[in-house]
């Protein structure tokens, strides 16, 4: 599975972004899926997790309330949407595909997307 994050850029504070994470590969509908994020000077966190079929989610608690998670087997995609964006938003946002289940532990994700950045500032 080749993952592919798109969708950062520069935002107010207070605004809204749309990620995605397209997959190539029909097998997509079989992972979990997370975003991951990393800010400058500091470790890569867990954001947001979903199940294969979507039915399930989780969200990191500095999230709750602001970002949802979706997903689009058909599609092979992945979407993030982010609402009330917030300056410590901004970090390179990573999509990872796990052939079990979604979680924190990033050493258990099988397949890595590039990373798409997102800035938060006025």
């Amino acid at each position: 599975v080749q993952l592919q994050a798109c969708g950062g850029g520069l935002v107010q504070p207070g605004g809204s972004l749309r990620l995605s994470c397209a997959a190539s590969g029909r097998t997509f509908g079989t992972y979990a899926m997370a975003w991951f994020r990393q800010a400058q000077g500091k470790e890569r966190e867990f954001v947001a997790g979903i199940s294969w079929s979507g039915a399930t989610t989780e969200y990191a608690d500095f999230v709750k309330g602001r970002f949802t998670l979706s997903r689009e087997n058909r599609k092979n995609t992945m979407n993030l949407r982010m609402n009330s964006l917030k300056p410590e938003d901004t970090a390179i946002y990573y999509c990872a595909a796990d052939s079990v289940e979604y979680g924190p532990r990033q050493d258990e994700y099988d397949y890595w997307g590039q990373g798409t950045l997102v800035t938060v500032s006025s």
